[in-house]
């Protein structure tokens, strides 16, 4: 209860509400379906051993008028277009069809029957408190749970959700909530020593990046699990998105606490 109203006694609720949703990843012959066309090709990553098909895509025009040719880049859960002049910075190579096969089935089999995602809800008396919530939507859901109970009310961010009891101070997010949070993009995480935790676009993807980090920090940080780039001659690490994510996040929440969460505008 987040809020009781003095003469009525209606409350306000905020409601933490698991959705879980069946994956359906792209099946390997759907993959190599894509090379009916002649330009289309199979992809492996020299450094994660990630598989992805390249197909063209529409150019987009830029700001000064120039047209930017896009390819894109299927994978197992997800597609992503890259402008092609970024390709070169990757470590994306051409494969043959037997290393494409081993590596696509490798990811496949990584990938879990179910994803859960986490929702939060505000229900109940919603007007005393309609100005406290999120401006920038003010769409109303209305949800059935698997006993049947209906839900209507305000959905909210997770970091919402967390500085409605603590005022920002959030220790009390979990791993998973955080990952989900962060992907969202609407979630910025500060942890203690001065690392943060953000949603960023990089090179048509997007990632969770850690910043703040220190020198001393480096060989740990890495044995957490968490990867390095060098991007534009500056060293940045980044959360592997996936089914490992929430593990390593929960690595870095055991060292490095959660202080704050804090609300943006999607990245």
């Amino acid at each position: 209860v987040i809020h009781t109203h003095p003469g009525t006694g209606a409350e306000t609720r905020l409601l933490t509400i698991t959705e879980r949703k069946r994956n359906r990843p792209v099946t390997l012959d759907a993959a190599l379906a894509e090379l009916d066309d002649p330009r289309a090709k199979l992809l492996v990553n020299e450094r994660s051993c990630r598989t992805a098909v390249q197909i063209p895509t529409t150019s987009v025009m830029l700001d000064d008028g120039e047209i930017e040719r896009r390819v894109r880049l299927i994978r197992p859960m997800d597609a992503m277009n890259i402008p092609v002049r970024m390709m070169g910075d990757t470590h994306w190579v051409e494969a043959d069809r037997a290393a494409f096969t081993s590596a696509w089935k490798a990811e496949l089999a990584e990938v879990p029957e179910f994803t859960d995602s986490i929702l939060h809800m505000v229900t109940g008396l919603l007007l005393p408190i309609w100005k406290r919530l999120p401006q920038d939507s003010s769409r109303v859901y209305r949800l059935q749970s698997d006993e049947g109970e209906r839900i209507i009310g305000r959905r909210v961010s997770p970091a919402w959700a967390a500085n409605a009891f603590t005022s920002g101070v959030s220790s009390n997010v979990t791993p998973d909530a955080a990952y989900a949070a962060l992907l969202e993009g609407r979630t910025i995480l500060d942890l203690a020593e001065g690392l943060q935790l953000r949603r960023v676009r990089v090179m048509g993807a997007n990632r969770i990046e850690l910043t703040g980090f220190t020198d001393a920090m480096r060989d740990r940080l890495r044995a957490y699990g968490l990867f390095s780039e060098i991007i534009s001659w500056k060293l940045r690490f980044f959360v592997p998105v996936g089914a490992s994510g929430p593990k390593i996040i929960g690595k870095l929440f055991g060292r490095f606490p959660v202080e704050r969460s804090g609300e943006r505008e999607a990245a």
